[in-house]
């Protein structure tokens, strides 16, 4: 039954503009929203094999504070920074593994948060967690089609702001 977690990379600094988008940290919010949101998963009784991870600062900073709280390594993939929902699945399904997750970038991961989601996602605001369940035997039967059962979590849900 594959299952995939998609989450944002926490809110970034934009605080030196001539800094390089792939080299943006995060900023105080997303210091502070990821460990809440990675403990709000790991709460949930999910059982993750593999996390993924863009390369950008941003995305690993994120996947590393989701990582020590789950007790997985983020694999690092350069092919994730910025990537489309293609890649993103792609890359997902190709792991080997039957629960994924993803720390990625927009607009790629709200578009793929959509069509898992048959539509219901239209944004994946940062630090967000997506989760889909297929009831499918495979990746290949899960891909292409809306998930069988999915939520979402936000840091705005899970602190009231």
């Amino acid at each position: 039954m594959p299952e995939l977690v998609l989450v944002r990379h926490g809110k970034s600094d934009w605080g030196d503009p001539g800094l390089a988008d792939h080299e943006r940290t995060l900023n105080d919010r997303g210091r502070g929203d990821a460990p809440r949101m990675a403990a709000r998963l790991a709460g949930s009784g999910v059982g993750i094999e593999r996390l993924l991870s863009s390369t950008a600062v941003r995305a690993r900073t994120t996947a590393e504070i989701f990582g020590e709280t789950l007790g997985l390594a983020p694999e690092l993939d350069p092919d994730l920074y910025l990537a489309t929902a293609e890649t993103l699945m792609a890359t997902a399904a190709a792991c080997g593994a039957e629960s994924v997750m993803v720390v990625a970038h927009d607009p790629g991961l709200s578009e793929l948060a959509s069509r898992c989601s048959g539509g219901a996602i239209d944004h994946m605001p940062a630090c967000a967690v997506a989760r889909f369940t297929w009831r499918a035997g495979s990746w290949a039967d899960a891909s292409g089609r809306a998930a069988d059962e999915w939520s979402l979590d936000t840091p705005r849900s899970a602190s009231g702001r």
